[in-house]
């Protein structure tokens, strides 16, 4: 109704009688003179003396409305956006401020991030492990490829070079780390069971094929020889 200049139609604002249109007043103090805002005008030096109904002489009002967004890829939680003009309305006509939307990126099912990097990891069976395979991964460009070598362990972390994100602000995108974990199969078969029953005893006393853990043993019994 008031076209953002805060009086009644059909009425203006008048020059503030305080500081006489100037916005500033000047104040003492002891032997000083200090110029200041006026107080009644809040230096807009014009102030409204028949008030709009629905502003109340803020010449704008409260509203609600929906924006969308450009998102641009890369972009990480703590990022701005700018949204010109989208802001706080300027009081009694004054230019309109700008909005800005702050990125949360929530939690992914597979990926982690950090920065230009991800991390995911990749369940492989005992016997792919053993024998060596090849799987498909996800990637954000689609699943590719991933050979794994045979005796491959728990914790084994595999790079594809540049499947992670791509910065916002330019250059080379991240790498995606594979981090792999050796299921223990379960829900075993009597004739998987026996198998692997023989394939135990086809191990006993040869320490060649686990290394690590033979490792550890004997470090276990010299620690204990020590006591």
């Amino acid at each position: 109704p008031c076209d953002g200049s805060g009086a009644k139609k059909g009425s203006s604002p008048v020059t503030c009688p305080t500081c006489g249109g100037i916005g500033q007043v000047r104040m003492q103090q002891g032997f000083f003179s200090v110029q200041q805002t006026c107080p009644r005008c809040h230096g807009q030096g014009k102030i409204i003396s028949d008030p709009c109904d629905s502003c109340h002489g803020e010449g704008r009002v409260e509203e609600y409305k929906t924006l969308s967004v450009k998102v641009p890829p890369g972009v990480d939680t703590g990022d701005r956006i700018r949204l010109s003009g989208e802001g706080e309305a300027g009081v009694q006509g004054g230019p309109t401020g700008d909005l800005y939307v702050v990125i949360n990126v929530r939690e992914h099912a597979i990926f982690q991030r950090d920065g230009k990097h991800l991390y995911c990891e990749v369940p492989i069976s005992f016997t792919d492990a053993a024998l060596g395979g090849e799987l498909e991964v996800p990637t954000l460009d689609g699943r590719v490829k991933l050979k794994i070598p045979e005796g491959t362990q728990t914790g084994k972390q595999f790079r594809l070079r540049g499947k992670g994100v791509a910065p916002v602000r330019g250059g080379g995108a991240g790498d995606l780390m594979c981090r792999v974990a050796v299921e223990t199969p379960v829900n075993l078969s009597k004739r998987q069971r026996e198998l692997l029953e023989e394939f135990r005893t086809s191990l006993e006393n040869d320490e060649s094929h686990s290394p690590k853990a033979s490792g550890w043993f004997e470090g276990v019994k010299r620690f204990f020889g020590d006591l």
